[in-house]
């Protein structure tokens, strides 16, 4: 067991402005969405939506190969590479990478980082592979987290689908002792609830790792932000839900994060190619 011990507890990185993260769950051809990563429904052409988010000021984008891991290859290499002709801002890029290679091809295609979760659970050293060659800073954990008991929560792999018996807490410890730069942290008791962050999780794990954290799951109310930054310190939330059904804007929840004294970044659309 990890103690919780201030002394064991790792500093807190330093958070400047919160990023506005684009979050697209992709099956096949399509953008989809669900609810506890479950019941999928087909919302659209994820180009267009990844152009709409860029334009309307997402910091980063992150793409998600929903059902890569059930058939071991990531399908996104032609979605990444059309992406780069009109999105302009950082995109990551998970599901279904195994190897070097694998990272290889996509960041080849156009994606700026890789996010990886089952294949790490099996694996572990993949992260310290990974590390090795494109930087900790490509490399993201992606950490889909259920909740088990009051302040336990396990890592679940395949989509939210299968267990680990993986502590999310420890298992964030370990990745990033092991090289990985960034985790994407999944609350899959809350997304596509709207009913809020679990933000008991988010604080348990920005609390023990020195790394950056993106809150995932559950946005539905602007005051949901400040509820999550009153008690935990990511330095990213993604946004899918309300983002594809056109509840709030980018631009809406930035400008509440200003009013609400909650630094964010200025975005200013690049004139430039990647």
């Amino acid at each position: 067991m990890v103690s919780s011990s201030p002394s064991q507890i790792a500093p807190q990185p330093t958070i400047s402005a919160l990023r506005l993260i684009a979050r697209l769950d992709i099956k096949g051809a399509n953008l989809i969405k669900g609810i506890h990563l479950e019941g999928l429904r087909v919302i659209g052409d994820p180009q267009t939506h990844a152009a709409k988010y860029y334009g309307d000021g997402a910091d980063e984008i992150i793409y998600m190969d929903t059902v890569a891991s059930l058939y071991g290859r990531n399908n996104l290499i032609d979605v990444v590479s059309r992406a780069t002709e009109h999105v302009f801002v950082p995109m990551t890029v998970g599901g279904g990478i195994r190897s070097v290679e694998d990272a290889r091809i996509l960041l080849r295609a156009g994606a700026d980082k890789v996010a990886i979760n089952t294949a790490a659970v099996k694996d572990p050293n993949l992260i310290r592979k990974l590390s090795d060659v494109w930087g900790a800073s490509t490399i993201v954990l992606s950490i889909e987290a259920k909740k088990t008991a009051d302040n336990k929560w396990e890592a679940y792999t395949d989509n939210g689908r299968e267990r680990t018996d993986l502590d999310a807490v420890q298992w964030a410890e370990t990745g990033a002792k092991l090289g990985a730069g960034e985790i994407l942290l999944t609350s899959v008791d809350q997304e596509g609830t709207k009913k809020g962050f679990d933000c008991e999780l988010v604080a348990a794990i920005t609390a023990h790792v020195d790394i950056p954290v993106i809150a995932s799951g559950g946005f539905g109310a602007l005051a949901h932000l400040k509820d999550l930054i009153t008690v935990s310190k990511p330095t990213g939330v993604a946004f899918a839900d309300s983002l594809h059904y056109n509840r709030f804007s980018i631009d809406q929840i930035r400008e509440y994060c200003r009013a609400s004294g909650i630094a964010t970044r200025t975005h200013l659309i690049a004139e430039t190619t990647r």
